[in-house]
């Protein structure tokens, strides 16, 4: 039996995640997350109402999918076609911790290692940013 190479699934590809504890609680996070100003940020530009599940989606940069699934509060499950690129599938969580809340970003079904380490980059940034917009004081470095 070979062993699969970091981050390869049987069945969703390449699958890459980020998460961070915030000293916030969960709902706030959520409410920036989904909301006008944190949607920018890992989204793009979009109304926050287009985000029903069943809904289908398409940013100002062309970037399209379908909500698959939304828990209000705790998780939104989408597809995600950029402009020329293949689909793959992103899931942002928001889990309570105490008093703290765990932001999650998972993206599955990527082509390889490359898109793989490139996304990682990309979350980790995205993750920089919403801590940056959710406590301004506070260094970044996450996990």
């Amino acid at each position: 039996m070979s062993e699969r190479p970091t981050g390869s699934t049987l069945d969703a590809g390449y699958q890459i995640g980020v998460s961070k504890t915030l000293p916030l609680p969960a709902e706030q996070v959520w409410r920036f997350i989904a909301g006008p100003e944190g949607l920018p940020l890992w989204l793009g530009d979009i109304a926050p109402g287009d985000l029903r599940k069943g809904a289908a989606y398409r940013t100002a940069d062309g970037t399209s999918g379908e909500v698959r699934g939304r828990l209000d509060g705790t998780r939104l499950r989408l597809t995600h076609r950029p402009p020329g690129g293949a689909e793959t599938t992103v899931q942002i969580t928001v889990t309570a911790k105490g008093g703290s809340a765990v932001l999650g970003f998972h993206q599955e079904r990527m082509s390889g290692p490359q898109e793989r380490e490139e996304q990682r980059a990309h979350w980790r940034a995205v993750m920089s940013e919403v801590e940056a917009a959710l406590l301004p004081a506070a260094g970044t470095g996450e996990r």
